[in-house]
C-alpha cells in the first residue's frame, strides 16, 4: 500500500461535476437549498445562535447503491475536502466524522465510507459572537457505484435562528459520531490492548460481550500515512475479538515507533474513539 495519496480504483474519474454557488448572498433560513449533480446532493444546515460556538452540518443524500468517502477512504477512494475560508465572521470550523461503513471498492479490497445519507457535523467557532456569520464551503467528494465521481460544491448559509428547525437533526448525526474513549475502559466494548508482534505486525484485543458486527480501523498521526484496515483474526480468549494489521503505507524514512495512532472502534449500535501512542 502507498503511503502517499490513496489510491484509485482504476475505473475512477469518469467526469468532474461542478456545482454552483446558490443564489447571490445568504438565505435567511436554517438550511441551504440543495447542490444537485447526477448522483448526489449536498446543502448546508444550521443549528441555534447562542454563543460563540455553534453547530452546522453539511447533508449528503446519495443514489441508491452510489458511496461517499469517510475522512480516511481505505484501500482506495479520496476523502472528502472542505474549504471554509471564504466565511464571514468564522474563526474556525471543525468537521466530525460519523462512524463509517466498510464496503468492496471494486478493486479487490475495501473502502470505508457512507451510503444513502450521512450528515457530517460542524463546530464553528465565531469571530464575534454579537455579529452576523455566514458559512461559505468549498467541498469536494466523490461518489462511486462501478465508478466514481469526483464532486465539487459550493454552498453558503447565515447562521440567524436563536432555535433552528436542524436542531434535532444535528443532534442525531451527532450522537453518530464516535466517543473519545481510554483503552481498557470498563465498558462493554473497548479495546483491551494494543502490542507490536514483531517489526511489522500490531495486534489489537478489542473486548466484546457480542463480536459480530464489530470493525477497527486505524489512522496514522499524519494523512500520508496509509496504514491498512485492521484484519479480524482468531482468538482463544472468550469474549476478546482480535485484529490485525502490518506497518504498511508508514511514509519514507519515519519510525513508526512511538507514533499517535487513532482507532476508531464500530459495532452495530455504538462507536468509539481511541488515541494510542503505538508500543
Amino acid at each position: 500500500m502507498s503511503a502517499l495519496v490513496p489510491r484509485l480504483p482504476a475505473t475512477l474519474l469518469a467526469a468532474v461535476v461542478l456545482l454552483s454557488w446558490p443564489c447571490a448572498g445568504a438565505r435567511a433560513q436554517d438550511s441551504s437549498p440543495w447542490q444537485r449533480d447526477g448522483h448526489s446532493a449536498i446543502r448546508l444546515l444550521a443549528g441555534s445562535r447562542s454563543g460563540p460556538v455553534m453547530l452546522g452540518g453539511i447533508a449528503i443524500q446519495l443514489q441508491p447503491g452510489w458511496k461517499t468517502y469517510w475522512r480516511t477512504p481505505g484501500d482506495s477512494g479520496v476523502p472528502p475536502r472542505f474549504d471554509f475560508s471564504k466565511s464571514d465572521n468564522v474563526e474556525a470550523v471543525t468537521v466530525l466524522w460519523p462512524a463509517p461503513t466498510k464496503f468492496d471498492d471494486g478493486a479487490g479490497g475495501h473502502s470505508l465510507g457512507y451510503h444513502d445519507q450521512v450528515v457530517l457535523p460542524l463546530r464553528i467557532v465565531a469571530k464575534s459572537a454579537d455579529k452576523p456569520m455566514t458559512l461559505r464551503a468549498d467541498i469536494s467528494y466523490a461518489v462511486c457505484e462501478k465508478i466514481c465521481i469526483p464532486v465539487e460544491a459550493k454552498a453558503e448559509l447565515a447562521f440567524t435562528s436563536v432555535a433552528s428547525t436542524e436542531d434535532a437533526s444535528l443532534s442525531a448525526a451527532l450522537d453518530t459520531v464516535p466517543k473519545p474513549a481510554n483503552v481498557g475502559d470498563a465498558t462493554p466494548l473497548t479495546i483491551r490492548s494494543v502490542r507490536r508482534d514483531g517489526k511489522k505486525d500490531v495486534i489489537v484485543d478489542v473486548a466484546a460481550a457480542d463480536p459480530r458486527g464489530i470493525h477497527l480501523y486505524v489512522e496514522g498521526p499524519t494523512p500520508d500515512w496509509a496504514l491498512p484496515i485492521p484484519q479480524a483474526r482468531d482468538s482463544d480468549t472468550p469474549g476478546i475479538k482480535r485484529f490485525a494489521f502490518e506497518l504498511d503505507g508508514v511514509p519514507p524514512g519515519v519510525k513508526p515507533d512511538g507514533a499517535a495512532l487513532k482507532f476508531t472502534l464500530v459495532a452495530p449500535d455504538k462507536a468509539y474513539e481511541f488515541n494510542v501512542n503505538l508500543p
